[in-house]
């Protein structure tokens, strides 16, 4: 299933019940263990109220003082051992749930960075983020401390109901009888709770994704004088969250004051029970005494166990968020098809996005190895989502985009990074040195390739001129990178990946101009005799390359060489004489 505020799925109660039996299977020796101990201590709190009903029994039949000081002597081993064995299962269940934790972290991680591209930007970040953060928090927090609790709990509960059957079954009897109400507003609460929790975390999604995109989007919101329609958003959104909260607040004020006032029930039916029976010789005063001794050391293992469960129910629809990354899109496997050589074919490509008209109207295009082709047109023509298409992040929803004979989509991802890499105006520069940040992508990549990658994009001469160099720390709290550094960052790791083919979507916008041409001039040398493939805002990359594409209103109209189109007076030449213009516009003095 999805939340109304994602696309990214969120796992049943099957599912969770599956994930949670996996988990504990995978450090089954520790759980085992955690239980063991726990039923020891459990079955040493119970030898206390039994002995107290000897105690009663040994008065009434008139024996002396000795014994009852043996029995007290024994009372106060039993709770030492109690103490003791409680001490080493909470211990023991506290190391199982931080080594559960480390798993479900590493299964989040290796999940998020499998989804496709196209299924991260669908859902948002704020999605992700708050699932990777307040989810997994919550889960450890279960792990850590409330599984070992309510585990204690448990077995407590069910040994001192079956010692409360092994004293008389009819008071054993008597006291489930009386733990009813506590049944009947469980089920109520379990009804309604989880689908409370899971709306909870969808609301606290949608905030998180809010305020993420309204950060990023700051000057934009800003220059078009969008606040008022953000900060409405962001209200919505924010009383949308609160009610969320007050109905799982509103779930809770029902359930628990039910139940706090049905735990003298089971106690006083006991007692009025066992008096009765008492009255009539049909059990001994010690065995009353017993028995409403254990319904009364009842309730506090099941107060717990009814406070964990409301705790489960939340910590349960953050574990269905968290493992619903398991049923989400995943990038392609290997041991796919091998594309047959390094054309690009177009055919009949058409695309929509979900939310908008029909972006791309039947491009056909062949790009032939060791080809630069510059793809020009207006804002909204379609080139970057063309761009996508060539990279594989999307798939047509008509036609084929194909490389070797292979479909791009379905090239498994390593060798898809190998064959089309897409580079973009967004950049980011990962937290570690500069050395960290371009090993992404070549591990085994040497200091020389490192240096000869930011040399072929003009990046060396600022590195070298850093404290530390190759080993300074960037980001928060090391070196700034501003907009056009990140972007030399981005293509250094390009050239280390060393693909064959490579798609700029205006690669070098952030770039000045003089410092743009060296940075495409210098990588294209680089990738000599390989596939460019630039989407062009500046045409000088149209003038440099072997071919143009022109690309108005999500159809290929013009496709030739600079001198070709110039010459044929249309859409292309038009553009050329405008930018031309302007440039020299700039130009002079």
């Amino acid at each position: 299933m999805t939340t109304e505020a994602s696309l990214l799925p969120v796992a049943d109660r099957a599912g969770v019940r599956r994930a949670t039996a996996r988990l504990v299977r995978a450090d089954g020796r520790a759980f085992a263990a955690a239980l063991g101990l726990n039923a020891l201590a459990a079955g040493a709190g119970l030898v206390g109220p039994w002995l107290v009903g000897r105690i009663i029994d040994e008065v009434r039949a008139g024996h002396g003082v000795g014994a009852v000081d043996r029995l007290a002597l024994w009372i106060l081993l039993c709770a030492l051992a109690q103490l003791l064995l409680a001490r080493w299962a909470r211990y023991v269940g506290h190391r199982f749930g931080e080594r559960t934790l480390a798993r479900v972290r590493e299964e989040y991680v290796d999940r998020v960075l499998a989804l496709p591209a196209s299924a991260v930007e669908r859902a948002g970040t704020g999605d992700l983020t708050a699932r990777g953060t307040a989810d997994v928090a919550t889960v450890g927090t279960t792990l850590r401390d409330v599984g070992p609790e309510l585990l204690v709990c448990a077995v407590q509960a069910l040994f001192v109901l079956g010692a409360v059957f092994a004293l008389d079954p009819l008071l054993g009897l008597f006291g489930v009888v009386g733990l009813t109400p506590v049944l009947l507003a469980l089920r109520w609460y379990l009804r309604r709770a989880r689908d409370g929790y899971l709306a909870e975390g969808a609301a606290t999604s949608e905030v998180a994704e809010i305020v993420a995109a309204t950060a990023a989007g700051a000057r934009t919101v800003e220059t078009f004088r969008l606040r008022g329609r953000r900060i409405a958003a962001s209200r919505d959104a924010l009383e949308k969250s609160r009610r969320a909260r007050l109905h799982t607040l509103w779930l809770r004020t029902v359930f628990f004051p039910a139940v706090e006032i049905t735990y003298t029930v089971p106690v006083a039916g006991v007692l009025l029970v066992g008096g009765w029976l008492h009255a009539r010789g049909a059990v001994g005063l010690g065995a009353v005494v017993a028995a409403a001794l254990y319904l009364r050391q009842f309730t506090e293992p099941l107060d717990q166990i009814l406070m964990r469960v409301e705790q489960l129910q939340s910590s349960g629809a953050s574990f269905a968020r968290v493992e619903g990354l398991a049923r989400a899109p995943r990038a392609r496997a290997g041991g796919g098809p091998k594309p047959a050589g390094d054309r690009i074919d177009v055919r009949g490509v058409r695309y929509a996005y979900e939310r908008g008209g029909e972006v791309l109207r039947g491009v056909d295009l062949t790009v032939r190895p060791g080809e630069r082709l510059a793809v020009v047109g207006p804002s909204g023509a379609g080139k970057t989502t063309l761009s996508r298409l060539l990279a594989g992040i999307d798939s047509p929803g008509a036609g084929t985009v194909t490389v070797g004979g292979v479909p791009v989509a379905a090239l498994e991802p390593e060798l898809l990074r190998r064959q089309v890499v897409l580079v973009t105006q967004e950049h980011h520069v990962f937290l570690g040195t500069v050395r960290d940040n371009l090993l992404i992508a070549e591990p085994a990549a040497t200091d020389e390739a490192l240096w000869a990658a930011l040399a072929a994009v003009g990046a060396d001469d600022w590195v070298r001129a850093l404290p530390s160099a190759l080993d300074t720390a960037l980001g928060p709290g090391g070196h700034p990178t501003d907009g056009s550094q990140a972007q030399q960052l981005a293509l250094a790791r390009v050239v280390l990946a060393d693909p064959h083919t490579l798609v700029l979507d205006e690669a070098t916008a952030l770039l000045d101009p003089a410092t743009a041409r060296h940075t495409e001039r210098a990588l294209a040398a680089v990738l000599k005799g390989r596939t460019v493939i630039a989407i062009a805002h500046r045409l000088h990359t149209a003038h440099d390359a072997d071919r143009v594409a022109v690309m108005e209103d999500g159809r290929l109209t013009e496709l030739g060489t600079h001198d070709e189109l110039v010459a044929a007076g249309g859409a292309y030449a038009g553009l050329w004489r405008t930018w031309h213009g302007d440039a020299a516009e700039q130009d002079r003095p």
